[in-house]
């Protein structure tokens, strides 16, 4: 299921308790899935007795960003849960912070 987002959109797994909210999203529809089960902008959608995708599993944390290695798309994580954020089946990567400077 395609869905069209923007930043401040919030995004709701439907097989465990990941919640994000899009900090940075590409233009146009993306394949967003959640733990390998379409994502839904509406709380509650939980699909009835849904397992995560092989593959699909990991553990997201709360706080952190997750992005696709082009940069087009950046989610922060506002409720940890047991699936991993994909666009198109490729598992988007916590996002590594940037090294502050020396100072001498």
């Amino acid at each position: 299921m395609s869905m069209t987002l923007r930043p401040g959109t919030r995004i709701f797994s439907a097989v465990c308790t990941t919640e994000m909210i899009a900090v940075k999203a590409p233009e146009g529809e993306v394949d967003l899935t959640i733990g390998g089960a379409p994502a839904s902008t509406v709380a509650g959608e939980h699909v009835a007795k849904a397992e995560i995708s092989d593959g699909h599993g990991g553990r997201t944390s709360m706080g952190k960003r997750y992005v696709d290695e082009a940069g087009t798309i950046e989610l922060l994580c506002t409720k940890a849960g047991d699936g991993v954020p994909a666009i198109g089946g490729e598992l988007l990567q916590v996002k590594q912070s940037k090294p502050l400077p020396a100072s001498d």
